[in-house]
């Protein structure tokens, strides 16, 4: 799909933070595999992800939240021009204060790294039986293994809570969590049906 080129040409040149190519293949190869229909993705940013997750298969619905109004309205004009409006629907708000209803079989994070843990307690309530959480960026960079390359106090900050959530992770038992050294680190994470 040409629009798609275009998204990528587009972030390149204007240093928009989109899913590393490898890591969407990744992503979308997971969605066809287990016949994902319903997606909920929290960050939106010019509808990339959305669309290529959208276009794995023709039943295929996404909601996707932004709160960044510039990168809504470029995501909005993304949608309209893949014709996908009828399956993809965007919300501008700022994800820990949306209201969405409905349920998921799958979740994907990929917005303020130094939120992942409140959007996934925000949402995980909406995740169906055997459903994925899957969060993007859990190597961020390569900060989180070197953090001792880190010079900024903002950013040792964020690497602490990248890897506070990843301990979350680890360590809940509602979940199983496969760490997935696939672009900038993945973690896919499956609700246990016992625990529901």
């Amino acid at each position: 799909m040409d629009i798609i080129k275009e998204m990528e040409a587009y972030a390149k040149q204007y240093n928009v933070p989109i899913m590393e190519s490898e890591g969407i293949e990744f992503l979308c190869n997971f969605i066809r595999k287990h016949h994902i229909k319903r997606i909920l993705e929290v960050g939106t940013a010019i509808g990339y992800s959305a669309i290529c997750m959208a276009t794995v298969d023709e039943n295929i619905e996404v909601v996707s939240i932004e709160r960044d109004t510039e990168r809504y309205h470029c995501a909005v004009e993304n949608v309209n021009a893949a014709k996908l409006q009828k399956r993809i629907t965007l919300c501008h708000e700022d994800a820990l204060k949306c209201e969405v209803t409905g349920s998921f079989d799958l979740i994907f994070i990929d917005a303020a790294k130094a939120q992942y843990l409140k959007f996934f307690q925000r949402y995980e309530k909406q995740l169906n039986i055997g459903g994925w959480i899957v969060s993007d960026n859990l190597q961020f960079h390569g900060f989180v293994e070197h953090p001792e390359i880190i010079r900024s106090r903002h950013l040792r900050q964020m690497v602490r809570k990248i890897k506070n959530y990843i301990e979350f992770l680890k360590n809940n038992g509602n979940y199983d969590t496969e760490f997935v050294n696939i672009g900038d680190g993945v973690a896919i994470s499956r609700k246990k049906a016992e625990n529901l």
